[in-house]
């Protein structure tokens, strides 16, 4: 006889549980099918490219994010890292995948640039190192590959690391262009998350309607000859954290 619930964590590892092994792509047991992933850095996959999103440039360049302290969450080869890093942030960088953080610091190496590079799960690392909040938490193809569950994991996260007045850069996978479109609920009843979730404006909107709404668009197709990555398939969203902003998020992932 098993009864292991006694907290709000230990419903959210019983749903972790409810996936096939296969489909943890958030957690370090996922750690390796990414490692797998990076592991042939000639592969045409489009955000191989050291390139910086079009968005977060376009961000950047109008002034609506300003140099500060910088959390770059699920970093990959680190494109965005370096060129935050290049426009005068102060940058952490996360991702769970050794292989990717490798790749991440050895770009960082050839370019002179200072990163901060941590392999792990974001949620414990920052959980267990809790220090000065960040100005800017930017997520580039992270949120999508989250259980529905999760979401829960993740606003805490943002209450917890994101400065009052902070932003949130967000791109993720656009309903009708890529990712599954099941409804939470046939999620669990198939155990998968079919290689990552798609989102409608208004399904983020609501996910994160206790921050302000800046904008909220498609990215831009960027050609292969662009100094900037860019894919239409991918929501691009930016979100504030407002001075007097209430947590609403319950659990401590």
């Amino acid at each position: 006889m098993d009864r292991s619930i006694r907290t709000v964590d230990d419903v959210m590892k019983l749903l972790d549980g409810l996936f096939v092994p296969e489909a943890d792509r958030w957690t370090t047991a996922g750690a390796s099918w990414w490692d797998d992933f990076y592991a042939d850095r000639s592969k045409p996959v489009p955000f191989f490219v050291s390139k910086p999103d079009e968005n977060l440039a376009s961000l950047v360049e109008r002034g609506l994010i300003k140099p500060g302290r910088a959390l770059d969450l699920g970093c990959g080869p680190g494109r965005n890292a370096l060129y935050l890093t290049s426009m005068g942030f102060e940058v952490d960088a996360i991702d769970l995948s050794p292989a990717a953080v490798a790749w991440a610091e050895s770009r960082a190496a050839e370019a002179g640039a200072e990163v901060r590079f941590r392999c792990g799960d974001a949620f414990d690392l920052l959980a267990a190192e809790p220090g000065r909040p960040y100005d800017l938490i930017y997520d580039s193809g992270c949120f999508h590959h989250l259980p529905p569950h999760r979401r829960i994991s993740y606003r805490a996260l943002l209450d917890r690391a994101l400065a009052p007045g902070g932003h949130l850069g967000l791109t993720c996978f656009a309903a009708g262009a890529m990712g599954s479109e099941l409804s939470d609920r046939d999620l669990y009843g198939q155990s998968r998350l079919h290689g990552g979730l798609a989102y409608t404006p208004e399904a983020l909107s609501w996910i994160f309607s206790d921050l302000t709404e800046i904008e909220l668009r498609r990215m831009r197709d960027e050609p292969s000859e662009s100094p900037l990555f860019g894919e239409s398939f991918l929501w691009t969203a930016l979100f504030r954290r407002e001075t007097t902003h209430r947590s609403t998020a319950s659990v401590t992932p």
